[in-house]
């Protein structure tokens, strides 16, 4: 999402880090392409305008024009700021027994997909949510929760048929947390609209009145630009929101909403929906993004993900596979399942520092698909064997996948390299520990 903004900055504070010695007319140039950059991103003119002013009060001190480094000096500061506008540091959940929170936005922000990735966050950290559905005017939006819920195993609380009033199905499932063994967090997704009205913020004013929530989540897009500004503005004013989740992070749009709403709200980006899968969703830590856009990538993310998708024991086999150079196909169809659950590949590349310089970052999804059809076309045994693939087996592969002859040939020639790498790198370290025994 952020990508033109960070080329245009990373291209600024490169010029920038050219200078030996740095004027006030110098940074006053770099600050003017700065904030063109952010109006372009669709960062909201006033918030970019007084983000500029903060950046150029610091950045024409004393003690900055004069280091060693002034345009690294200048990136520190930038990074800074950028980090405290969207937020300083990640605001939890204000979490009680027996917490509500209601989850509220326009239509086609994804709210109710948001409430079931927020029910299965929290059930991943031992909590016992349960999912209340309060649109009933729009029959597919309780089906579309029931459906979630069952995904997660997480319970929906849905209202009877005949249930047409907000505040009684609500307070049902209210009562059901007073049950011994009850679940202890109740997330409430709410009815949306096309625009903001009066009905629906009147509707929403008694809902919180009658809940008295402990949290009020403002799901927003992120690919809105201006009008996710104004949104969020008019959520707060009528409703008092406690935080707010950005949803389709991973979309190409320009990202300009996640760098305004912090400022405008004065309220907290809590969460970020990174796809369309319940797992990519994840707590929003505003120093990790400034880090991303300003081409630092984040590598804590990173092994956080790793970590996620990838099991202890599945790690060691693996590792132990490499070194002895034993890796065939099962290995690879392993570890290519393992990357995915990670999310897309350009996300992870991108999380590595520097990546973002790299002209070209794009991965070809289409052609992992293919790769993965490949290996997936072979048997048993030829993906532990894989000497044993002549051109009939070769061709068969092939026609199974769809692919092209020409395509398993490639995809084989680069598995040999790899084995190839391997056992010469298993060699290299035995003689490596021959000579440290040697020379004792």
């Amino acid at each position: 999402m952020f990508q033109q903004l960070s080329d245009k900055l990373q291209e600024i504070f490169k010029d920038l880090r050219g200078h030996g010695v740095i004027s006030e007319a110098n940074v006053d140039a770099a600050l003017r392409q700065v904030r063109l950059a952010l109006l372009e991103a669709d960062v909201d003119f006033q918030v970019a305008r007084r983000f500029v002013a903060r950046v150029k009060e610091k950045a024409l001190g004393e003690t900055v024009l004069r280091s060693i480094t002034p345009g690294q000096q200048i990136v520190k500061i930038f990074h800074e700021e950028l980090t405290a506008l969207l937020g300083g540091d990640s605001a939890p959940l204000r979490l009680q027994d027996k917490c509500r929170i209601l989850i509220v936005g326009l239509n086609g922000s994804g709210k109710t997909t948001s409430s079931a990735k927020l029910a299965r966050f929290l059930k991943k950290q031992g909590h016992f949510p349960t999912l209340v559905p309060c649109d009933l005017q729009r029959p597919a939006a309780i089906e579309q929760l029931v459906t979630l819920g069952k995904q997660i195993d997480v319970p929906v609380h849905a209202p009877e048929p005949n249930e047409k009033q907000v505040q009684r199905a609500v307070a049902a499932a209210v009562r059901s947390a007073d049950t011994p063994g009850g679940p202890n967090i109740h997330i409430f997704d709410t009815a949306g609209r096309q625009e903001i009205n009066e009905p629906l913020i009147q509707e929403l004013k008694e809902l919180k009145e009658f809940l008295d929530p402990q949290e009020i989540l403002l799901v927003v897009d992120a690919a809105t630009g201006q009008q996710a500004v104004s949104v969020a503005t008019h959520f707060n004013d009528a409703l008092a929101i406690t935080g707010i989740i950005l949803t389709k992070l991973d979309g190409d749009a320009r990202g300009g909403a996640a760098l305004s709403m912090r400022e405008v709200t004065r309220q907290p980006i809590k969460f970020a929906g990174t796809g369309e899968k319940l797992d990519q969703f994840e707590v929003f830590i505003p120093e990790r993004l400034a880090g991303r856009i300003l081409g630092m990538g984040d590598v804590v993310g990173l092994v956080e993900k790793a970590v996620e998708a990838v099991e202890a024991e599945d790690a060691a086999l693996l590792e132990r596979k490499l070194r002895t150079a034993s890796f065939d196909f099962n290995d690879f169809l392993t570890q290519f399942k393992m990357m995915r659950r990670m999310g897309p590949l350009e996300n992870i590349l991108g999380m590595l520092p520097g990546m973002s310089n790299v002209q070209g970052l794009s991965v070809d999804e289409k052609q992992l698909k293919r790769t993965e059809a490949i290996v997936l076309s072979m048997t048993k045994e030829e993906r532990m064997r894989p000497d044993i693939l002549n051109a009939r087996r070769r061709q068969r592969i092939a026609r199974g996948s769809g692919c092209t002859v020409t395509e398993v040939n490639e995809l084989l020639r680069r598995f040999d390299q790899m084995r190839k790498m391997m056992k010469n790198a298993g060699k290299m370290k035995k003689m490596m520990k021959q000579l440290q025994g040697l020379s004792r």
